[in-house]
C-alpha cells in the first residue's frame, strides 16, 4: 500500500471508529439480544437462544397495531408532504420578489418544538365539555356532527396524526424543493419558451428531471423519518399511546425497554431488528427504482 494511501486511511480512522462504536457494536449487540430469550437484564443471564421473541412480538396486539399506524403513517405522509412540498416550491418560486419571507414563514414549524406544536393540534382538535374545538366548529358550518378527533374514532385520531406529520415536516421539503427549483438553469426554460411548450410540458419534461435526484433524497429520508416517528404521537395523544390505539414501533421498542410494561431488552431488541429491516427493503426498493429509471433514461 502506498504512503499516500496510508495516510488517507488514517485520515479516515477516527470516523471509522465513530461508526464502530456507536453504530456497528449497537447493531450487532440489538442483533445478539433478540435471539436470547427470557433474557434477564439484572443478572445477564437468558435460557436460550432462538426465534421466540420475534415470534411472540408478531402475535403481541400492541406490536401488530403500531406496526399497522407506523404503515398508515409512512404510506401516506410521505407522498402527501412530498408533493404538497412541489406544489409550495413550484409557486414559491414564481413569487420572486416575496419568495425569501414565504420561505421564511414555511420554515417555522420545522424549527419550533414538537411538543408545542403538537399541543396546538389538540387544541384545535380536542373536544372539551366547554367546547368542540375550532376544527368542529369549522365543519359545523358545513352541517356536520361534531367529531372527537382526539379520544374518539381511530380513523379520525390516525386523520390528525397523519396532518400533524405532514405539516411538521413539510416546512424543509419546501426549503430543499425552492434551492433545488433555483438551481434549473433558465436557458432550459428559454428554449422551451421559444418552441411553445406549455407550462405543465416544460414542468414535466424539465422540473421534474432536473429536480429529481432531490426529490429522490426527500421520498427515502421521509421514509426513514416516518418510520421512526414517536414524538409526533406522543404530542397529541399523550404518553398512554397503548390505550389510544396509536402507538407506533418505536414506541413500542420504548415501551418494552423503559414503560410500564417494560423491562424486555429482548422484545425489544426483535422489534428493533423488525424495524431495521422494514427499513432496509423499502430503501432498496427506492434505490432499485431510482436506478431503473436512470438506466431507462440514459438507455433514450
Amino acid at each position: 500500500m502506498k504512503r499516500s494511501e496510508w495516510k488517507a486511511w488514517l485520515y479516515l480512522l477516527p470516523a471509522l471508529l465513530f461508526l464502530a462504536v456507536f453504530m456497528l457494536y449497537p447493531l450487532v449487540d440489538v442483533l445478539i439480544y433478540s435471539f436470547e430469550e427470557s433474557y434477564n437484564s439484572a443478572s445477564q443471564s437468558y435460557t436460550g437462544i432462538g426465534f421466540y421473541n420475534y415470534s411472540y412480538i408478531l402475535r403481541d396486539p400492541y406490536f401488530l397495531q403500531a406496526l399497522k399506524n407506523t404503515l398508515i403513517l409512512v404510506f401516506v405522509t410521505v407522498p402527501v408532504s412530498t408533493a404538497l412540498a412541489l406544489l409550495l416550491s413550484v409557486a414559491l418560486s414564481s413569487i420572486k420578489p416575496l419568495r425569501r419571507l414565504f420561505q421564511t414563514v414555511y420554515f417555522l414549524p420545522y424549527v419550533t418544538n414538537t411538543l408545542a406544536v403538537g399541543m396546538v393540534f389538540m387544541i384545535l382538535f380536542q373536544k372539551t365539555p366547554y367546547t368542540n374545538g375550532l376544527v368542529n366548529l369549522i365543519i359545523g358550518l358545513f352541517g356536520m356532527s361534531p367529531v372527537d378527533f382526539i379520544d374518539g374514532p381511530y380513523a379520525a385520531k390516525m386523520l390528525v396524526l397523519c396532518i400533524y406529520t405532514v405539516w411538521v415536516v413539510m416546512p424543509f421539503k419546501v426549503l430543499v424543493l425552492t434551492g433545488a427549483l433555483a438551481s434549473v438553469r433558465e436557458d432550459y426554460y428559454s428554449a422551451a419558451r421559444i418552441d411553445g411548450t406549455s407550462r405543465f410540458r416544460i414542468f414535466r419534461k424539465i422540473t421534474l428531471p432536473m429536480i429529481s435526484p432531490m426529490l429522490f433524497y426527500l421520498v427515502i429520508t421521509g421514509f426513514i423519518g416516518a418510520f421512526k416517528a414517536y414524538s409526533d404521537a406522543v404530542a397529541i395523544f399523550g404518553t398512554d399511546l397503548n390505550a389510544a390505539e396509536m402507538n407506533t414501533i418505536v414506541g413500542y421498542i420504548y415501551d418494552r425497554l423503559y414503560g410500564d410494561g417494560g423491562g424486555y431488552p429482548s422484545y425489544a431488541s426483535a422489534a428493533a431488528i423488525v424495524l431495521f429491516l422494514i427499513v432496509l427493503t423499502i430503501t432498496a426498493i427506492n434505490l432499485l427504482i431510482r436506478r431503473r429509471k436512470l438506466q431507462g433514461g440514459d438507455a433514450q
